[in-house]
């Protein structure tokens, strides 16, 4: 009998850099909508949904209703994002290990049938975008992950990319049988949370001890060490 295992990628900071996309897609809403660029006020994004960051950056905008504009806002982002594709291309990368990391857990195991797709704060429409324009799709399903529209608490997006995922391959992920790997201790909390596995890896702002702290079940420095990678995701 085969078993089925899906493992969910954080997108930013844990397979690409993108750049100032982010802040980017941001201020074209804001112009658009409301005529105004980005508030001085620094909002945290790291590990955080779309939908999260976007209720604090439209408070600092002066916006008063921020949820009652949200379906709005984001679609001017969705509509905006696959224009930034040259951007991303000409001033974001791919982190180290990674297209190596996906193909080797894209192989798995025998008896094992991976699904590989992403778990991201990101719209689907930035998602998207991110990781088309470096060339990052070929083993991600992204019709069986979750986006950061869905809600402001990470940890809700897990049972929806279960669900997606069940759909498409007629299997049940639970429990430990979803796989979050991610660079933040938000990414670890909503694996957590939810019974699934949670692997750290230390490529964006958050150094091994926090991860460790968090209470990921494995914690890599980077993706590079495929043997290691492997172990920590596939184990």
């Amino acid at each position: 009998m085969v078993s089925s295992v899906l493992v969910l990628w954080d997108v930013d900071h844990t397979l690409l850099q993108a750049g100032r996309v982010g802040s980017v897609i941001y201020e074209l809403a804001l112009r658009e909508m409301f005529g105004r660029g980005l508030p001085p006020v620094t909002v945290s994004m790291a590990g955080r949904t779309d939908r999260a960051i976007a209720v604090d950056v439209l408070l600092a905008a002066g916006i008063p209703d921020p949820l009652g504009v949200m379906g709005t806002f984001q679609a001017i982002q969705a509509l905006h994002a696959p224009a930034l594709a040259e951007q991303i291309r000409a001033h974001g990368h791919v982190l180290p290990g990674v297209p190596e990391a996906l193909a080797a857990v894209a192989a798995g195991r025998p008896g094992l049938r991976v699904v590989q797709s992403v778990l991201t704060g990101n719209l689907r429409a930035v998602a998207d975008v991110k990781l088309s324009a470096l060339g990052l799709t070929e083993h991600l399903d992204l019709d069986a992950g979750a986006y950061g529209a869905e809600s402001e608490v990470r940890a809700d997006l897990v049972p929806v990319a279960r669900r997606n995922a069940a759909a498409r391959y007629g299997a049940g992920f639970g429990g430990e049988a979803t796989v979050l790997v991610g660079d933040t201790p938000l990414d670890v909390e909503a694996a957590l949370a939810t019974g699934a596995r949670a692997v750290g890896v230390a490529t964006g702002s958050f150094p091994l001890a926090d991860l460790r702290a968090a209470g990921a079940h494995a914690v890599l420095p980077d993706l590079t060490d495929l043997p290691a990678t492997l172990a920590a995701i596939l184990p």
